[in-house]
């Protein structure tokens, strides 16, 4: 040890004489040395630590000028050469902090707060003088040193936005003067030290860790408490009672918690200074008390995403300094005209500028005075009710609003020309309703308007030309109305468009050419319309093209070539069309392309080989008579050469005619014994199954599935078993429903309803569904699907002894993954009505021969739209119906929060289920894992991983695929490394408790294309 330290000190010493040097033959006028060499000697040796200095600010810490003169450095006026102050805050400074500012020892104010200093704190405890240390906003990693304690002086501590873990010092008490405690942002661990009570702590800031446990009562005795931040934790336990006792609260923040109970009826009695309650994102229960409208000064309400009942109260009315009133994702209701009450005293609320109930049950019409609301008030959400009856005019007065969301109610009628009004509006969703009539031109009036949805309606007439006057629009989304007319080539003409969305209409005429205005377009989508003509080649100049649908249209002409330029496309449909023609070989050199669909239109010639026609799986060319040749997986016919052809024509009555006579006649001796045969069996199709689904008798499946001795797995409501259909022969899974159990019925006409009318590549497909008796007289129902050689994926991930070989690897992961998000994605919103899965796991994930994953078991699945036209009794009696489906037989760990709840179901919550597959996919721990108690779950166990410790926490096989590709180099681990972090990411953010702040799955499945085509292609895979 004493060895380590002899070159430290040699250099040390060089550097002085170096110094003495420089000042002595550098400094004429300077006639005396420093007193002090240690603090100059402890910066510079700082600043050797410093690797970026973009602004320079160092560049006068230099021996020419007295240290004392440094930028951010002060000395004392009574100790002339001895630092006091060194604050080098929001330089974006880059290095580390070395252990010599802890030679400071006159230091009081330490501030480097807001840069890029990266490494452990240094022990810091000879700094006795301390009183403000300020190293938030960087990138410190490791634990908070014992030591710091010692620093007895030390008044404010300021540690927030780190990569700071392990658990909170337990002797922070022994700082007896703390004044604030700002820890925000940091992945600490353990519970809150009740030693806090020690000090004179007057702000705690905890928030966005991972501690655990109950917030301690010793912190009753901080008198002075002003402000206390523990959101965004795993904070257990009921409303704590001994804040009731602290009046001097200006701020309680204990959102995001695990918080449960009813809140305390006089909690609004006993904070006469509070400003800001946020309680949101935990699992309070009860009513709302109307106490909290006599805190005379709240500004802040945020009780969202809790499970509160009854009404909004009255009395916030009460608050005139309202600024912030976030109700939403709760059960509060509004069944009669006294309960929207509220609603009227808020109109006193003069500085109220959120106001969201979005995510209750409120019912009935919005009241007129609405429109009474502060004209200030930004932003209404009032989205995700049951409000019916017509928007009410009155909403025009509100001119303040930039924000107005009312999408996913019951809300009919026309639009009036309040909306024209709302001229400072930028986002505009009324999506999800019934509204009616055409779309009012003075919605041009909007000229800031960035999103505009109005999708899921029953809009009629033609698309308003007045739209053009929107020239700052990002996203517009007319889907699924009954808007006609052509495409109006103005709309082409907003240059900030990214996603542009008119799918499911009855619109006509051809494509503009001013398509090519769109140069930021990443989406756009016009499938099922009445398009017709060529695509323009214009459309090449959409470079950020990333998914284009126009499929089930009239379009015509062959696939322009200049489509190979969208060097971003990663889905392009193009079936259901009269295209004809080659199939442009441009196609395969997208490299970015994961889907192709070319389905049901009128190609010939040869298919292209190379790019993503290689990928069978991506592409889809039936329908297409014409085409051959290609990869060998598309199963397409050679093509024929031009003299083989003319041989056939030459040979054609010898080599073909004449032998079908024969083989005809045959065929009708078999098909009328068989006929004879058949007509003795009974059988029974379901109704609506229809003739294209081949028919079996109870006999023909026990035949086929050596009278049901080939057991493969049960299910919840039977069991399945592996067999071959003897006539041709197919390799089927036939699934028999065990009809003694309750839900059996139901789960098997649920799952014939959802698969008779879908079609995906990565859904399963079902060959036919069997209703009749067995040879006992019993009613029988089996479904029979075609067998998947692979199993299922909870196989893969979960091994059983015996098959420890059987692993995935990274790359068949994310393939897999982006299966089931493409699955969920057509189900949510491409297949004309939207299909909710309700029971996404890995054991209802199949993989065929070649890997590519199928989604199966819809026995309680739920129509959430059944057309364009279903009607909102339908879509609650159809969630209904999967609530309580989930309720009973939903698998535990993969359901959404809300549904526990009680909540209504929607995609939201199959987005959940997809998030927590996905994580369970990347580390290999089911989420029922038996580590995962005590507040930790599969979620937070991977938010306290990233993100520096990803490698730690993926699956066993992916570690050891990754370490291998390591090898290769640094810059081939960061690819990885960044792959993994992207694709964790992705999976949280389908996994918030708020179903609102969820991705969809059209935007999941994107990305998940997009990091396929980043990543999969590159060498390590």
């Amino acid at each position: 040890m004493c060895c380590a330290k002899q070159p430290v000190k040699s250099s040390m010493l060089l550097l002085l004489v170096w110094l003495l040097l420089s000042y002595f033959f550098g400094n004429i006028h300077c006639s005396t040395v420093p007193k002090n060499s240690t603090d100059m000697l402890s910066l510079l040796d700082f600043k050797q630590a410093i690797t970026n200095d973009p602004g320079k600010v160092l560049s006068n810490w230099t021996a020419s000028t007295p240290y004392c003169q440094w930028t951010g450095v002060k000395c004392s006026r009574t100790h002339t050469d001895r630092v006091v102050v060194l604050d080098l805050a929001g330089h974006s400074l880059t290095g580390t902090l070395t252990a010599s500012l802890g030679n400071l020892t006159f230091l009081r104010i330490l501030n480097l707060s807001v840069n890029h200093f990266s490494g452990h704190l240094p022990h810091l405890n000879h700094l006795h003088q301390l009183e403000v240390l300020n190293l938030s906003s960087n990138s410190l990693q490791g634990v908070i040193p014992d030591t710091l304690t010692n620093c007895s002086n030390l008044r404010k501590l300021f540690l927030a936005y780190n990569f700071l873990e392990g658990e909170i010092p337990l002797n922070v008490g022994l700082l007896s003067k703390l004044s604030t405690l700002q820890l925000t942002n940091n992945s600490l661990t353990g519970a809150i030290p009740p030693s806090l009570n020690n000090t004179l702590l007057e702000k705690i800031g905890l928030a966005n860790n991972r501690l655990t446990g109950s917030i301690p009562s010793e912190l009753g005795y901080l008198s002075n408490l002003s402000v206390l931040l523990l959101g965004g934790n795993m904070l257990s336990g009921v409303f704590p009672a001994f804040l009731l006792n602290m009046s001097t609260l200006i701020g309680l923040h204990l959102g995001r918690n695990l918080l449960h109970g009813e809140l305390p009826s006089n909690i609004g009695s006993v904070f006469p200074s509070l400003r800001n309650l946020v309680l949101s994102i935990n699992k309070f229960e009860g009513q709302i008390p109307a106490s909290i409208g006599n805190v005379p000064n709240l500004e802040v309400i945020d009780l969202s995403s809790n499970n509160f009942t009854g009404q909004v109260p009255s009395s916030f009315g009460n608050l005139l300094q309202l600024n912030k009133l976030i109700l939403e994702d709760n059960m509060l209701e509004a069944p009669d005209t006294k309960s929207w009450e509220f609603l009227y005293a808020l109109r006193n609320c003069n500085h109220l500028n959120v106001l969201s109930l979005a995510g209750n049950r409120l019912t009935g019409a919005i009241p007129d005075y609405i429109g009474k609301l502060p004209t200030g008030l930004a932003k209404l959400y009032l989205d995700d009710n049951h409000l019916s009856g017509l928007v009410p005019s009155s909403i025009g007065n509100l001119t303040g609003l930039i924000w107005l969301d009312l999408d996913n109610n019951k809300l009919t009628g026309t639009i009036g020309e309040w909306i024209g009004m709302l001229k400072k509006l930028q986002y505009l969703d009324l999506s999800e309703n019934s509204l009616n009539g055409p779309i009012p031109s003075s919605i041009g009036n909007l000229t800031r308007l960035g999103v505009l949805d109005l999708g899921q309606n029953e809009f009629t007439g033609t698309i308003p030309t007045s739209l053009a006057y929107l020239q700052q629009l990002i996203d517009l989304d007319f889907s699924y109305n009954k808007l006609e007319g052509n495409l109006p080539s103005v709309v082409f003409s907003i240059p900030t468009l990214t996603t542009f969305v008119l799918s499911y209409n009855k619109l006509e005429g051809p494509m503009p050419s001013e398509v090519g205005h769109l140069t930021q377009l990443t989406l756009l989508l016009l499938s099922s319309n009445k398009i017709f003509g060529e695509i323009p080649d214009t459309l090449s100049q959409c470079q950020e093209l990333n998914i284009l649908e126009l499929d089930k249209n009239c379009l015509t002409g062959s696939i322009p070539v200049s489509l190979g330029n969208l060097k971003s496309l990663s889905v392009l449909n193009l079936s259901h069309n009269n295209f004809s023609g080659l199939i442009p070989s441009a196609i395969g050199d997208i490299k970015t392309l994961t889907c192709l669909d070319l389905s049901y239109n009128r190609l010939q010639g040869e298919i292209p080989f190379g790019g993503i026609f290689a990928n069978a799986t991506a592409v889809s060319l039936n329908g297409n008579s014409g085409l051959c040749g290609g990869s060998l997986d598309l199963r397409m016919a050679p093509c024929a050469s031009v003299s083989s052809q003319r041989f056939e024509r030459q040979y054609f009555l010898i080599k073909i005619l004449i032998p079908i006579f024969g083989f005809m006649s045959l065929i009708l001796l078999i098909y009328f014994v068989l006929v004879e045969k058949k007509m003795s069996r009974p059988y029974s199709l379901l109704p609506y199954f229809g003739d294209k689904f081949p028919k079996f008798s109870y006999m023909d499946l026990a035949e086929a599935t050596g009278n049901f001795s080939n057991l493969v797995g049960r299910g919840s409501y039977g069991s399945v078993y592996r067999g071959k259909l003897i006539p041709s022969k197919l390799e089927v899974a036939v699934k028999v429903l065990d009809l003694d159990i309750h839900g059996a019925e139901k789960s098997f006409i649920s799952e014939c309803e959802a698969l008779r009318g879908i079609k995906h590549r990565n859904l399963l497909p079902i060959i036919t569904a069997c209703s009749t008796v067995d040879i006992t007289g019993s009613s029988f129902k089996a479904l029979v699907y075609p067998f998947m050689p692979n199993g299922n994926l909870d196989t893969w991930l979960h091994h059983k002894e015996g098959n420890a070989s059987k692993y995935l690897s990274l790359n068949q992961r994310l393939s897999i993954a982006v299966n089931i998000a493409d699955a969920l994605e057509y189900l949510h919103n491409d297949n004309g009505r939207t299909i909710i899965h309700c029971d996404l796991k890995p054991s209802n994930i199949l993989l065929d021969d070649d890997m590519t994953a199928h989604l199966g078991d819809f026995g309680i699945s739920s129509f959430h739209i059944d057309s364009v036209s279903t009607s909102v009794e339908d879509l609650n009696m159809a969630s209904s119906k999967c609530i309580a489906s989930i309720g009973v037989k939903g698998t535990i760990g993969y359901i959404a929060p809300e549904y526990g709840g009680g909540g209504h179901v929607s995609t939201y919550g199959d987005v959940y289920s997809f998030g927590i597959v996905l994580l369970e996919m990347l580390t290999g721990k089911r989420p029922t894992d038996p580590m995962f108690t005590n507040g930790l779950n599969i979620v937070n166990f991977v938010e306290r991983s990233l993100p520096d410790q990803i490698f730690d926490i993926v699956d066993a096989p992916v570690q050891g695929e990754c370490e291998t590709f390591a090898q290769k180099g640094a810059l081939v681990e960061n690819r990885i490394s960044r792959c993994l972090l992207t694709l964790l990411q992705l999976a949280l953010s389908c996994t918030f408790q708020s179903p609102r702040e969820r991705a969809n799955m059209r935007e999941v499945a994107s990305k998940l294309r997009s990091i396929k085509t980043s990543h999969a292609g590159a060498k390590f895979f």
